[in-house]
């Protein structure tokens, strides 16, 4: 067993498995100790190395493109104090953490563990149900649909719209962007019907725009990875893969013939809205110039 415990986590190696925890220290993010912990099979892992500072030392580990749900949900967008697959590590304990580096490159070696793309996931999403409270609504997945709950300060066209409830099997696909603090995120729902109706987060019913508590905010990260967990893999999908392409579509999409039908459905919707007087005159002219031109 090969073992390093710091304030910032934990990693152990039994020669198939790299089980990392984090520490429950405050300086460790909310996200990762809300991840809680992850198990890495040795199968999953691309690279480890300890990159050495002056104060501190780093333990980063590199999974195998399409291994993990978490990763192919974020798009390698996680801030770097919450990347669940790096472990600060005081000076004194560099050898401990040269030799857990060693002892997983060995295995590696000795398995013959291949760098090439998975076909499969390999690691498990967060477990479900799993819901989390943002700044735009509470996002909830319980494994066979998504329930997106409005707060009192989204956007009327939302609210107008009431809960939004999206069964598992209507998905193609999830994007997600991290609130930075300087520049508001958000988190899509993508399905064959809305693929090519890019709405602006804020007035989007399919989707989280994240401006908040980056620190909350960041939490809906667990939501995309345990809905894109239980979609296609990204081996199965036409047009390349979400990580490569962030924000754009993934899965195959409906024929251009449908794609007026939808555009039709969309405007009908937003003239209803307008004519019950939900919209004002100037909130419809803007919706409906943004549908306009996602399509």
């Amino acid at each position: 067993m090969a073992e390093i415990i710091q304030r910032d986590g934990t990693w152990a190696f039994d020669g198939t498995t790299v089980r990392i925890t984090p520490g429950l220290h405050r300086s460790v993010p909310l996200f990762r100790q809300t991840y809680g912990e992850i198990a890495v099979p040795i199968e999953a892992v691309s690279s480890v190395v300890y990159e050495p500072e002056r104060k501190r030392g780093r333990l980063r580990m590199r999974l195998r493109e399409g291994a993990d749900p978490l990763l192919q949900a974020t798009g390698g967008r996680l801030p770097d104090a919450a990347d669940p697959y790096r472990l600060l590590v005081d000076i004194d304990r560099s050898g401990v953490a040269e030799y857990v580096a060693e002892e997983i490159r060995h295995s590696l070696l000795l398995d013959q563990i291949p760098k090439d793309p998975t076909k499969t996931y390999l690691l498990a999403g967060p477990p479900v149900p799993v819901s989390v409270r943002s700044s735009d609504g509470t996002i909830s997945f319980d494994g066979l649909q998504v329930r997106i709950d409005w707060s009192d300060t989204s956007d009327r066209v939302k609210r107008a719209t009431g809960p939004r409830i999206i069964a598992i099997g209507d998905l193609v696909g999830v994007e997600w962007l991290p609130n930075s603090g300087y520049e508001d995120g958000f988190l899509r729902f993508v399905t064959r019907e809305t693929a090519f109706s890019k709405l602006p987060p804020e007035k989007d019913p399919y989707a989280l725009d994240l401006w908040g508590s980056t620190r909350r905010d960041l939490l809906t990260a667990l939501v995309a990875t345990a809905v894109t967990a239980r979609l296609p893999h990204p081996s199965t999908r036409t047009g390349g893969d979400y990580a490569d392409r962030p924000h754009q579509l993934t899965a195959a999409v409906p024929p251009q013939a449908d794609h007026h039908d939808v555009l039709l459905r969309r405007l009908r919707e937003l003239g209803e809205l307008h004519r019950e007087g939900i919209l004002t005159d100037e909130e419809f002219a803007m919706t409906k110039a943004a549908v306009l031109r996602g399509f």
